[in-house]
């Protein structure tokens, strides 16, 4: 039996030689760029999809709050008071709160997030590495109605027996720590905010901290650095601006979570010094009372609440590029001595 010979396989486009002309590409190369032309123009759809969905939930926000924007104007960010009852809306006591909850959660999270990276990195033994790492990981898929179970049941009782008193009389002072302890509030809220953005700085630090490569470890050490010298000077310094990166993907977290805080931070929309008293978030607040507005103006001043949520994320996220900016002015990153 013979078998015939099989047809050889033609190239995708092929360039036509001829003596004394310049090169040429054959016919058949124009039918070979078109699945490259549409592979553009999908990539290119993708990507404006992006900005049309931005867009999109911009108009909504503002075309489904102007009842209350025509009516409140700008003093709508100002005011303090929130009385459905009597139609006076106010929305300063819930940035207040959005604020200062995640300002707490950062203040604890960041430096734990960035050494959980160098230890893991640096100092953990290889064959405990993937294990930790895996469980710091662990943290951000659990869902935050588990934290906010968590935080009631462990949480609110142990800051009200064990954190909350020795603050109050050593540091009661300052201000941030008077009044009746419940456990509840907006320290409750930032630890456990705090508590659920660790992992996102902590993975980003640790991948940013790998792409410095061995040899810059290797040269500062070899210069006479002691070990936390040549973190300091040689990785930190490096990937400073990645560092900074996570901790704005962080804040992103903390500014927008509402289950976990809505079941610690007491939701009462005041505005007080101490971080005993209870507080209330934007979020927050438009997951409790969303389903319950009644009337056009109070449910035009609820999605103003996420509209005011919304600009808040846009000028933080500004705000941390800018000071990207003003840390490496431009430049690459680069070892100091």
């Amino acid at each position: 039996m013979h078998l015939a010979d099989p047809q050889p396989k033609r190239p995708d486009f092929e360039v036509v030689v001829q003596a004394g002309k310049p090169l040429q590409p054959s016919p058949n190369f124009r039918t070979s760029i078109v699945p490259d032309k549409i592979f553009k123009y999908l990539t290119v759809a993708a990507a404006l999809s992006v900005v049309a969905v931005v867009l999109l939930i911009v108009f909504e926000l503002v075309w489904h709050s102007r009842l209350a924007i025509s009516k409140f104007g700008f003093g709508f960010f100002a005011g303090s008071n929130w009385d459905p009852v009597s139609g006076e809306f106010g929305a300063f006591p819930f940035i207040y709160g959005t604020l200062v909850s995640s300002l707490i959660a950062l203040i604890i999270a960041v430096p734990l997030g960035i050494g959980v990276a160098i230890f893991i990195n640096e100092m953990c033994p290889r064959r405990l590495r993937a294990l930790l790492s895996f469980t710091v990981e662990l943290l951000a898929a659990i869902p935050s109605v588990i934290y906010g179970l968590w935080g009631i049941f462990v949480l609110v009782p142990y800051l009200r027996v064990h954190i909350d008193p020795p603050l109050k009389e050593y540091l009661g002072w300052t201000g941030l720590f008077t009044g009746p302890i419940y456990g509840i509030g907006m320290l409750a809220a930032g630890v456990i905010l705090s508590i659920m953005v660790v992992p996102f700085i902590s993975s980003i630090t640790r991948e940013v901290m790998l792409t410095v490569p061995q040899n810059q470890r290797e040269g500062v050490l070899a210069l006479g650095a002691t070990q936390w010298e040549m973190i300091r000077i040689g990785i930190l310094r490096n990937a400073r601006v990645g560092i900074i990166g996570g901790i704005i993907l962080g804040l992103g977290r903390a500014l927008g979570e509402t289950m976990a805080v809505t079941m610690v931070i007491g939701n009462r929309p005041e505005i007080a010094k101490s971080l005993f008293a209870p507080g209330y978030t934007m979020a927050s607040m438009i997951a409790n009372e969303f389903t319950e507005a009644t009337g056009r103006l109070y449910l035009s001043a609820i999605i103003e609440i996420g509209l005011a949520l919304f600009l808040l994320t846009l000028v933080v996220n500004a705000l941390a590029r800018l000071l990207v900016w003003m840390t490496t002015r431009g430049s690459p990153s680069r070892v100091y001595g």
